[in-house]
């Protein structure tokens, strides 16, 4: 009896082990919270641009949408908001290079959690820049960026 025991007990440890501890149930996806740039608004709001996901910032808007240069988005976000729901800020502005013109939408979470509550910037922090895009298009010119 003592022996069954025994296995029994190495049997379940050596289970534990392997399994590894539960992960929580709802794990926030990996960002970087670093900030690439940042932007105060005429209101005084310090507005960071933090490198990001796929789903947010830099890593998003740079790739998906060809913005790749911090004077874009911070041109957008030195006028006034455009539209505001809560935390979620609009600011609309334009990408001008001599006689080319095109509409730029920079959305912004000023909060510290993102509305889904999936992303959490810190205590104290702002989650910041959620994308930029051209409007009208999915992907900006190439000329925006020079």
């Amino acid at each position: 009896m003592k022996m069954i025991r025994a296995l029994t007990a190495a049997t379940v440890t050596a289970a534990a082990l392997l399994t590894g501890p539960a992960a929580p149930a709802h794990a926030a996806p990996y960002w970087n919270k670093n900030v690439k740039c940042k932007q105060t608004d005429p209101e005084g709001r310090v507005i960071p641009t933090r490198v990001g996901n796929h789903e947010l910032g830099w890593n998003h808007f740079s790739g998906k949408h060809n913005i790749r240069k911090c004077a874009i988005v911070n041109a957008a976000l030195a006028g006034k908001v455009d539209k505001k729901n809560g935390a979620r800020l609009e600011h609309w502005g334009y990408a001008i290079n001599g006689s080319r013109r095109v509409p730029i939408v920079v959305i912004v979470q000023y909060a510290r959690k993102t509305s889904d509550g999936r992303y959490d910037a810190g205590a104290g922090q702002r989650i910041g820049v959620i994308t930029a895009y051209c409007k009208g298009t999915n992907k900006c010119p190439n000329w925006i960026n020079e």
